[in-house]
């Protein structure tokens, strides 16, 4: 089980987004030059997002993008998720087939992994992704109402999020 590139590359995109939309809506091409991922990938991603109400398009050249929703409203399983990326451990797929049509003695195991990277990813929202990068610039992030939010992660865990 691994998260495929296009998990790594949607999640990616999400957040240079999610970084840069307050100065308004942003271009795939832009995107596509900043992260490095060709034009056409990043296309066939932000179809799926925008099916998935995680994005809408704007009207214009080169055609624009911005969130749907609140960044602290779209969780990291939401993206992965919207661009049909499958989390699970399990060798049959969730059905319980994987050992001569019986389940194997490690199915639990499996599964319950699955059931922890789910709550993991449903757990950190894009903003708290967003707001690790501009802390990272040493721009701490503020909300709506002017409060200064510092998130932290560590091992891939959200550890703090403690206001200024």
């Amino acid at each position: 089980m691994r998260l495929t590139t296009k998990g790594r590359f949607a999640v990616t995109a999400m957040i240079d987004l999610g970084l840069r939309q307050e100065k308004g809506p942003v271009t795939l091409a832009a995107i596509s030059q900043r992260q490095k991922i060709s034009l056409s990938y990043l296309e066939q991603l932000f179809g799926r997002l925008r099916r998935h109400e995680l994005v809408e398009s704007m009207r214009g050249p080169g055609g624009c993008y911005k969130l749907a929703r609140g960044a602290k409203d779209i969780t990291v399983a939401d993206i992965i998720y919207a661009v049909d990326e499958p989390l699970d451990a399990t060798q049959c797929g969730g059905k319980q087939n994987c050992h001569e049509d019986q389940q194997c003695m490690t199915h639990e195991l499996w599964a319950s992994l699955n059931r922890h990277m789910v709550d993991f990813l449903d757990s950190v929202t894009l903003q708290d992704l967003v707001d690790e990068q501009r802390n990272k610039r040493g721009a701490p992030a503020t909300d709506a109402s002017g409060v200064t939010r510092h998130v932290m992660f560590q091992e891939n865990r959200a550890l703090s999020d403690t206001t200024v």
